[in-house]
């Protein structure tokens, strides 16, 4: 019995230096992106190679993004990611990329000129919405629409400041357009103005056109 509630015991404290931990990572990354200004954040696949077409126009986005005085923001691995963090830094922005421990394809690439390390993906959420002026959400798999729909879900229920949230590739994105109009407008699950929270562009210049209209710089 005594063993068994020291075992609790042990449990309990672990518990609470968690607590800790969490906080210490909270504000080490505060801290680290405080001064990036404004910034726009880039998701997509980290499968996602350098012959891709998807690859090419992430690169030439963040360059655009760079070049007009924006930060980017990305989660630090292969593909996509790599992709916005080359083209941020490559034109002489601030390229951050926000890694998260994985025991598969999150290795970290050589382009961010700011980078963090996270343990906890709901810390890197955080800082993804509170660093950034606009989303692009280029194509991608489960860890993608995670994020596009955490900040859809943010801004319907006005838990953050709405934002532009751009879908990059409106032939990748067409069936899930067409998903949420037939099944979940068509049903009723959301309402007409939900679909006017996201807008689908393919171009990096019209995307980054859009943005500027929605971000003083």
């Amino acid at each position: 019995m005594e063993e068994k509630q020291y075992l609790v015991d042990a449990l309990s404290v672990n518990e609470s230096w968690r607590m800790f931990r969490i906080m210490a990572e909270f504000v080490e990354a505060i801290e680290e992106l405080s001064d990036i200004g404004r910034a726009v954040t880039i998701f997509g696949s980290a499968r996602t190679t350098p012959a891709n077409k998807y690859y090419q126009k992430t690169e030439h986005l963040a360059r655009l993004l760079a070049q007009q005085g924006f930060s980017v923001i990305t989660g630090g691995g292969p593909g996509v990611m790599e992709a916005a963090n080359k083209g941020a830094s490559e034109a002489g922005g601030t390229s951050v990329g926000m890694n998260i421990r994985l025991p598969f394809e999150q290795t970290p690439n050589e382009f961010a000129n700011v980078k963090l390390y996270h343990k906890y993906f709901f810390i890197r959420k955080v800082m993804f919405v509170k660093f950034a002026v606009a989303y692009v959400i280029v194509p991608g798999g489960f860890g993608t629409l995670d994020e596009l729909f955490e900040a859809l879900t943010l801004i319907q229920t006005k838990r953050i400041k709405s934002f532009p949230v751009i879908l990059m590739g409106s032939d990748y994105w067409k069936g899930l357009l067409d998903w949420l109009k037939d099944a979940m407008l068509g049903q009723g699950m959301i309402s007409r103005e939900d679909m006017d929270l996201f807008r689908v562009l393919d171009e990096p210049e019209e995307i980054v056109d859009y943005i500027k209209k929605f971000v003083i710089l």
